[in-house]
């Protein structure tokens, strides 16, 4: 593995180990953060995988955006295209003032990206 792909892999592996650290705190956990780590996983993961590939990406949040960029190498992705969509909110959408994720709504966000990091962490051979 190149090393700017071993980096994107370790600061995936941080965004998980910090929202799964976050979902198991008993008093005043910080469901916003659950959720927004596991987009950054998997955002980081994506751009891992397109790095591999040579594949330019432009700066975004968007899950969607990375995976119909790399659909050409793994077409049978595109059936994570739903939960990537949900997690591609929380990118922004609880980070201020106005809505504050639940704790089902965070443990959702990490079973969809504990899915979808295992499927790519596969990908790697990891």
């Amino acid at each position: 593995m190149k090393p700017i792909i071993q980096e994107w892999v370790n600061k995936a592996e941080g965004d998980f180990a910090t929202a799964q650290r976050e979902l198991q705190v008993k008093k005043m956990a910080n469901y916003d953060a659950v959720c927004f780590h596991c987009q950054q996983c998997i955002e980081k993961y994506l751009k891992a995988c397109l790095q591999e590939e040579n594949i330019t990406f432009a700066k975004t949040h968007d899950l969607g955006i990375l995976l119909e960029l790399f659909l050409p190498i793994q077409p049978d992705w595109s059936s994570m295209r739903s939960n990537l969509e949900a997690l591609t909110a929380y990118a922004v959408e609880f980070r201020y003032p106005g809505i504050s994720a639940t704790k089902t709504i965070a443990a959702q966000a990490f079973q969809d990206c504990a899915a979808i990091r295992q499927i790519i962490r596969q990908h790697f051979s990891l």
